[in-house]
């Protein structure tokens, strides 16, 4: 019992020693462990620090040309050039408005041509009127005013009180150009009683004859209108009845020199 004794007091002492050292050793490892993964720890996070940081460079490295590449591209705007795009849309434009123009220009001369045309066919022959007045009456009626119009315009308008005019036997009214087709042509004359001896009472009378006419002027012909004043009825016939007034047409080719007698449209008016 005292030799069991013994022994453990002995081995005990030892018991703790080994157990201080192995207490230790596992100290020591486990520092040196823990060393060796902080170190890890901050390896790999240097590590990816670096890495993060590359792309980051990468980024702005890319950016960089990017940035430089649009400012290149904006100069040619900036200096006055355009692009292919805005090119294309303008020449198509130019092109558009030229061929508008174009059809502008054919109609013009397609127009110009048909006037043409007009203007030489109705050069080439077109109508002609001649309108004459010739005076009847006896000296017993003195004109003193004679008024005609031919299609609305007033072509002949005389009023003399002198006897100049009841002296003109026969008095040209008008004489051009006249387009073919229906015309009218309206006279008005006044004429003042003349008489001597017992007849002078015959001065405070005037009478008026108002009469009008339709003629047809006929493509290439020339129509020669007279209208005549003249006393109807006899001796018997009053004085205001007697003064008349007749037309009489007369037809011939343009340029012609012989006329072709052609019966009046309408008879004697008053």
């Amino acid at each position: 019992m005292r030799t069991a004794t013994r022994i453990i007091a002995l081995a005990f002492p030892a018991l703790l020693s080994v157990t201080a050292a192995l207490a230790q050793t596992g100290a020591t490892t486990g520092a040196k462990d823990g060393g060796a993964a902080a170190s890890t720890a901050v390896a790999a996070g240097s590590a990816q620090a670096a890495s993060s940081a590359k792309p980051a460079a990468s980024a702005s490295a890319a950016a960089a040309p990017t940035a430089s590449s649009t400012a290149v591209a904006a100069a040619p705007t900036a200096s006055g050039e355009m692009s292919g795009a805005t090119y294309t849309v303008r020449l198509r434009d130019l092109e558009a408005r030229v061929d508008e123009l174009k059809d502008q220009i054919r109609r013009s001369h397609t127009r110009l041509a048909l006037l043409s045309d007009t203007i030489m066919s109705n050069g080439a022959a077109g109508s002609r009127t001649e309108i004459n007045f010739h005076n009847e009456m006896s000296s017993a009626f003195r004109l003193v005013r004679a008024l005609f119009v031919l299609d609305g315009a007033v072509q002949y308008n005389r009023q003399d009180d002198s006897g100049a005019l009841a002296d003109q036997k026969d008095i040209p009214i008008y004489s051009g150009s006249i387009s073919p087709g229906d015309h009218s042509v309206q006279a008005k004359l006044t004429f003042q009683g003349n008489g001597f001896g017992v007849f002078t009472y015959l001065r405070g009378y005037k009478f008026d004859v108002q009469s009008s006419h339709s003629f047809t002027a006929v493509e290439g012909k020339t129509l020669a209108l007279t209208a005549t004043a003249y006393e109807k009825g006899g001796v018997t016939t009053p004085l205001n009845e007697r003064p008349n007034m007749e037309w009489k047409e007369k037809v011939q080719a343009l340029g012609a020199g012989s006329a072709v007698a052609a019966p009046a449209a309408g008879g004697a008016t008053k």
